[in-house]
């Protein structure tokens, strides 16, 4: 009896971790990230806050609604990498037909849905009818989506309508409305995918596309739907997250088409086709918004970052490849041998290989020589989807307009392997002096280095240049500024408080300069309490999310200092009615928008430089240099603080 006994409670013990280990593997996505919150909120006591997970759920919604519209696709065993440049083109749609053009909002409104749409059934035409793999067309639609959105925004940042921002507030004070648009399109995306002809339709053709047009499916007018629905779902998520940022960059969501598949393949969706579902793919986004939000909290350097980012999502489509694996043992024997059925854990593994093949390929797009036959002076910004380089860009061009040469302008898109190529075609493509503003010190160094053995005179702009030759370098007295912006933000305060740093692009010599003065000057007031650093890339909506992080574990900060304009933006949004009364927000490089919120008050102070003349004596230098006479190792421009009183000289 007692052996019986032992027996039975042996075996409901067994029972028990068979059970617990079968609820783990047939949950991988959801498993990895309950493991993850309990994580993060055992390493931060500000994570597991009500007002925290629903800055989560923001971060997470425009992935999300994106990822929702690849589902379709990838259901269907295609691809699509064009929902990031689709997302910023229909924002640029609706912000420039509503501001620049007059157009009513809601006429502005429906012809940002239909410039997805289109852009959806051009990628559906191409694959269904013109057989291009669907990597190669969306590839295409990535280029043409984002020069169209460059095209119709001049590279500039269009104001977004008031009426469409409020997509991306609060209702009630708390309950954010992008989390509220993501709930909605997960739901529509659940409800065609398990009870529409369209989403039976999506599995059959992922499943086995040929057998599904002999059963009478019509594939490639299906197709036109599949791709239609995804450009609709990006078009959505660019109008959210342009609504947050109150304005649309032309530029954003760059990359987000990586992290919208990585959602959908996390939330156990095959590449191969036919598995997938809404809730999964909610459930990948969620996972990369918590990884993202938790380590901000944590201040976990930039660099890290990325590591662990990058591990527990390899970890999470481990953990799905196992949960596939051991459904597969488990299942009933047949009696006569079927087909054998592939796996999907190859696909997703290869999900790696696929997204850096894109990244890749996107680049050749931007690889050009410039003929031309008079003097040539090429230019490579870092990127054109910020005001200052905008600014230095059309002072650049009138001083080459007045000198009569011919200056070739390039936009690496913060890529600094973008920018390595495009160098490289400077010093292939005849020109007689290069200027070169960093996307990264040190990264930079290669290609102005093949300049060098060239022959041809490098000048730095705003940015330095490790380890390589320039003839000069051009910048603002970034040292100056940061101590300029040191002494306002103190002065402010009274010389007492606790205050946040938001950083530039890790490696920039602007960002280490400025940072460094800052710290210089901050040193002298040790009542300033510096409270946390953390980069936001110079870029206005990651400014947004890191403050936004921040003030969970920092809410009694009362000041801020950006080492550029666009991040103070950013955090100036985040910080709501705090800005400007309660907390003191300095920004870096005076832009006219940054100037207009010193005008308004949001923003104390901005240490203003001088883009346009910048631009102007880089091409100035880059002429004398290319004849061969002598120029000045170093040229500083001055900076001077704006505030207040004195913007309406800058402005």
């Amino acid at each position: 009896m007692a052996t019986d006994t032992l027996k039975s409670d042996t075996g409901a013990s067994g029972a028990t971790v068979r059970a617990g280990r079968r609820i783990l593997l047939d949950n991988g996505a959801l498993s990895a990230l309950v493991v993850l919150v309990v994580a993060m909120s055992l390493l931060s006591g500000d994570f597991l806050t009500t007002q925290n997970l629903l800055n989560v759920g923001v971060q997470a919604a425009v992935t999300a609604i994106l990822a929702f519209g690849v589902t379709f696709v990838i259901v269907s065993a295609g691809i699509d990498l064009s929902v990031g440049s689709v997302a910023a083109l229909s924002a640029t749609v609706l912000a420039w037909s509503a501001t620049s053009e007059g157009v009513p909002v809601w006429l502005a409104v429906i012809l940002a849905v239909v410039t997805g749409i289109a852009c959806g059934f051009v990628n559906g035409a191409l694959v269904s009818y013109g057989k291009l793999p669907p990597f190669i067309a969306t590839l295409a639609m990535l280029s043409v989506a984002r020069g169209l959105s460059l095209v119709i925004s001049q590279g500039s940042p269009i104001a977004f309508p008031d009426s469409v921002s409020v997509l991306g507030d609060t209702l009630g004070g708390w309950l954010p409305v992008p989390v509220l648009v993501m709930i909605v399109m997960g739901l529509v995306t659940a409800l065609i995918l398990a009870r529409t002809y369209i989403g039976r339709s999506m599995y059959a053709i992922g499943g086995n596309e040929e057998a599904a047009r002999l059963s009478g499916l019509r594939v490639k007018r299906q197709k036109l739907v599949i791709y239609a629905l995804s450009g609709l779902f990006a078009a959505v998520a660019g109008i959210v997250l342009a609504s947050r940022l109150v304005s649309a960059q032309p530029q954003a969501a760059q990359g987000y088409e990586l992290d919208a598949i990585a959602a959908v393949v996390i939330g156990g969706a095959s590449l191969a086709g036919g598995v997938g579902k809404a809730s999964g793919t909610l459930i990948g986004a969620l996972i990369l918004a918590v990884l993202r939000n938790g380590l901000n909290l944590l201040s976990v350097s930039a660099f890290w970052q990325q590591v662990v980012i990058g591990v527990v999502i390899a970890l999470a489509v481990l953990l799905d490849t196992l949960r596939r694996k051991a459904g597969s043992a488990t299942a009933p024997a047949s009696g006569a041998a079927g087909p054998a059925r592939k796996g999907p854990g190859a696909a997703k593994l290869a999900i790696g290989a696929v997204c850096v093949a894109a990244v890749v390929a996107a680049v050749s797009f931007f690889n050009s020589g410039t003929p031309g036959v008079t003097t040539k002076v090429g230019m490579s910004l870092s990127t054109l989807n910020n005001p200052f380089f905008v600014q230095m860009k059309e002072g650049a061009q009138a001083e080459a307009k007045a000198a009569g040469i011919e200056l070739t302008v390039t936009d690496a898109q913060n890529d600094a392997s973008q920018q390595a190529n495009q160098l490289q075609n400077f010093s292939s493509s005849g020109m007689k002096s290069i200027i070169v503003n960093p996307v990264d010190s040190d990264a930079v160094g290669p290609g102005v280095r093949t300049a060098n053995k060239a022959g041809i005179p490098v000048i730095a702009a705003d940015r330095g240049v490790n380890k390589a030759d320039t003839a000069t370098l051009v910048a603002s007295d970034n040292v100056a500024g940061g101590r300029l912006a040191a002494e306002a933000l103190a002065g402010k305060l009274g010389g007492k408080g606790s205050i946040v740093v938001l950083q530039g692009t890790a490696g920039t010599s602007a960002s280490r300069e400025r940072g460094a003065g800052f710290a210089e000057g901050i040193k002298a007031y040790p009542g300033i309490k510096v409270v946390a650093r953390q980069p936001a890339d110079f870029d206005r909506t990651k400014g947004l999310d890191v403050m936004t992080n921040l003030l969970q574990s920092h809410a009694d900060v009362t000041g801020v200092f950006a080492e550029n304009d666009e991040m103070a933006l950013g955090a100036v949004k985040a910080l709501g009615n705090k800005a400007g009364k309660s907390v003191t927000v300095v920004g870096f490089d005076g832009t006219p928008d940054g100037l207009k919120a010193v005008e308004a008050g949001t923003l104390y102070a901005s240490v203003a430089q001088q883009p346009k003349e910048l631009g102007k004596i880089a091409v100035r230098n880059a002429v004398r240099a290319a004849q061969g006479k002598d120029v000045d190792r170093m040229v500083k421009v001055p900076v001077k603080v704006v505030t207040e009183k004195n913007v309406a000289d800058f402005s």
